[in-house]
């Protein structure tokens, strides 16, 4: 483990990446605004730093899991950074979803100071993320791929590999969760549906993830959604709706019409202005719900 490793963003998401990173052997320096988040991984062995800049060492990699493209630019911008400290041979893998522009940017900043941008998103929720269940998808230079591959192995199940182009990772990323987001909203309609007639829609859903929809999405969702876990939220719905828009952005850069999009967006827009934002996206279902006319429960009104 030769490589001197930093480790920005210690969420959800972030701690559990990190975590896996130190079992593997890797030394390694965190760095999290709310610096309480730091304190499992620093009984782990991990070693925080007070400043963003100090996990990174010349010529090393740092990983960033952020929440948005303002975020992860401001921290990438930052005079006298971890970007600049960094410097010649220095790679930055982020693993955040952020737009295709966003990545394009961050690529062409890295490069006047020397270093790699690796965009490496991740499919999985934080208790895959533990689990070292994720799939990992990444693009970017070849030789700087080529050196992070052990990094990138110790975090997910496996890696997809979608070329030299800096954001070419964040297009696949943003259409699975739009795919995903899509999956969700269609289970909570045909979940509601079968409430509105009579059926026990747990039962039903239990039915169809060992049939026809034999799969991991339908699978997981499925069940979290008859047993209507929407807190704590494994993936918020704030950041559910900023995804959706993502695929919207990329869509209408790209002269393409995506009207499921466009209804998902609405839909998570409407919770949130019911006060859902910091719960799962899943709870999507619940205004499905309402407008059905049923509660939260599924009882009528």
């Amino acid at each position: 483990m030769s490589d001197s490793v930093g480790f920005i963003g210690l969420g959800n998401m972030g701690e559990p990446i990190a975590g896996n990173l130190l079992k593997a052997g890797y030394r390694l320096r965190v760095f999290n605004r709310t610096a309480s988040k730091a304190a499992p991984l620093v009984k782990q062995g991990a070693q925080p730093v007070g400043r963003a800049s100090d996990v990174a060492e010349p010529g090393g990699i740092v990983l960033t899991m952020l929440s948005d493209d303002r975020t992860v630019e401001e921290m990438c911008g930052e005079p006298g950074g971890f970007i600049e400290k960094l410097g010649a041979n220095g790679i930055h893998i982020s693993l955040s979803t952020i737009s295709p522009g966003a990545a394009r940017r961050l690529a062409e900043q890295h490069r006047k100071f020397k270093v790699t941008y690796i965009g490496a998103p991740v499919f999985g929720r934080p208790e895959a993320a533990a689990a070292k269940r994720m799939n990992v998808l990444v693009s970017g230079e070849s030789a700087a791929k080529k050196r992070v591959a052990p990094i990138l192995a110790a975090i997910g199940q496996a890696t997809f590999d979608f070329g030299d182009a800096p954001d070419a990772a964040n297009v696949v990323k943003i259409c699975g969760n739009f795919m995903i987001a899509s999956a969700i909203q269609t289970m909570a309609e045909a979940m509601t549906l079968a409430q509105k007639n009579g059926i026990d829609a747990a039962k039903m859903m239990d039915m169809m993830v060992q049939t026809i929809f034999a799969c991991p999405i339908y699978q997981g969702y499925g069940r979290a959604l008859s047993e209507q876990r929407f807190e704590p939220a494994g993936f918020r719905m704030a950041l559910g709706l900023k995804d959706v828009d993502l695929a919207l952005e990329t869509a209408a850069a790209s002269t393409m019409p995506m009207p499921i999009a466009s209804l998902l967006h609405d839909r998570l827009l409407a919770n949130i202005a019911r006060g859902r934002g910091d719960m799962d996206w899943l709870a999507v279902s619940l205004g499905i719900a309402e407008d059905a006319g049923l509660g939260k429960s599924g009882d009528t009104k």
